[in-house]
């Protein structure tokens, strides 16, 4: 495999016709991730900036999510200064490949759902 070649997830489904949808669908399945995915395909940002920027997300689960969206390969965590402590949160390759996933679940949102 080459450098700027990524490996592929582990999934449990691997080789069912159906395996990726559900994989993709695990991935993206938690409230958050595509929302984050989201805000940071708009520029990396740290941690209270994307936390101001997902309006609603509570620092626990900010940060469980970003745990899980980094072990999927999806962000990033840089650290940026130590003191005072700063980290900055950004896109993979992978992640950032989201994108027009991403879109099109908004765009699908806005034509078919409304407000309760």
């Amino acid at each position: 495999m080459s450098e700027t070649e990524e490996e592929p997830l582990a999934v449990w489904c691997s080789g069912e016709e159906w395996c990726p949808i559900t994989a993709t669908a695990t991935v993206l399945g938690k409230k958050w991730h595509p929302v984050i995915i989201h805000r940071l395909s708009e520029s990396p940002q740290g941690f209270n900036d994307l936390k101001r920027s997902v309006d609603g997300i509570s620092s626990k689960v900010l940060s469980d999510s970003l745990e899980s969206l980094e072990e999927y390969d999806l962000v990033e965590r840089e650290i940026v200064s130590e003191k005072p402590f700063r980290v900055r949160y950004s896109l993979t390759e992978r992640g950032a490949s989201l994108g027009p996933v991403i879109e099109s679940m908004r765009e699908w949102g806005e034509a078919h759902l409304t407000a309760a």
